[in-house]
């Protein structure tokens, strides 16, 4: 009888050593699991809608600076066009990007939980311009019977915008042009194309315009704006779904960007990112409805 005691108690502290060694090992999976900030690899794109030198030029200097403030890795990957990039963040592939309005708005109806964090100062109240070569264009009436490009099919500044105060002037896009219009695919594009006589007309960001005439990368003699839109909201930084703790720590690094950061990127040309909102893009998204780009 005490010799089966014996056994029974031996066997019984067997099992529980081997039950903590395994709740040791589960614990140190855990553990495992949780890699420090330091280690994560955050890829960050941008909608490909001007110069690809000066883009991916301006976004990998972007990529260091979040990798300083941050202490996580950055990387910034190019993406061939507007619609590659929204793939690519819906597929998780992509954790932060640099959208148009309409760009955003695709993503984060594909991505609920995607969350529009900074934009520039200038975004809350961004404007598309209406250039020409013609002398007898003065007017958004004047572009009927007229070649016309505009930029992406995908851009906000360069189509979306543009085709709706087309609309609401009474000009149906595919159907008063001389021929259906053009989408040249960016914006620097768009006033080359105009500027060479290929267009009588485009439309275009006007950010990347007033880049364009101070750095006297456009002969103003040759083409010049006849129209500007009215305000609407614009590009912004949009973070795909991830947890809290990253998402504040890139949105904390972008608002903290200072104007020496920002010096020489031409693509933002700003000082600073502000605070947004995707409820600041809901005007976009329903103008994106009525025309049909988006359902």
């Amino acid at each position: 009888m005490k010799k089966w005691l014996t056994l029974l108690l031996a066997s019984l502290l067997v099992l529980a050593l081997a039950a903590c060694g395994g709740n040791e090992e589960k614990d140190n999976a855990g553990k495992n699991n949780d890699k420090p900030k330091k280690d994560q690899v955050i890829k960050i794109g941008a909608i490909p809608d001007q110069s690809a030198t000066e883009l991916n030029s301006n976004m990998e200097s972007v990529a260091k600076t979040l990798s300083e403030k941050t202490g996580m890795k950055v990387e910034f990957v190019p993406s061939v066009d507007y619609a590659a990039l929204v793939t690519a963040f819906q597929r998780g592939e992509i954790q932060l990007a640099w959208f148009g309005g309409l760009t955003g708005v695709q993503a984060r109806n594909l991505v609920p939980e995607a969350e529009a964090i900074a934009q520039r100062p200038k975004d809350a109240e961004f404007h598309s311009v209406f250039i020409t070569n013609d002398p007898s264009i003065k007017s958004l009436a004047d572009l009927k019977g007229k070649t016309f490009t505009f930029g992406s099919e995908s851009s906000t500044s360069g189509h979306l915008m543009p085709r709706y105060y087309l609309i609401e002037e009474g000009i149906d896009p595919t159907k008063d042009f001389d021929g259906q219009p053009n989408f040249s695919g960016s914006h620097d594009t768009t006033y080359k194309l105009v500027e060479s006589g290929a267009f009588k007309a485009g439309a275009l960001n006007i950010s990347v315009w007033e880049t364009a005439v101070a750095e006297k990368k456009v002969d103003t003699s040759k083409v010049s704006v006849f129209y500007t839109t009215p305000a609407y909201y614009d590009y912004h930084w949009t973070v795909n779904k991830i947890d809290d703790e990253t998402k504040k720590a890139l949105k904390d690094a972008l608002l903290s960007m200072s104007a020496e950061d920002l010096e020489g990127l031409d693509m933002f040309a700003t000082d600073k990112f502000v605070e947004t909102k995707n409820e600041n893009y809901q005007a976009i998204e329903q103008v994106a409805k009525e025309l049909k780009i988006i359902k």
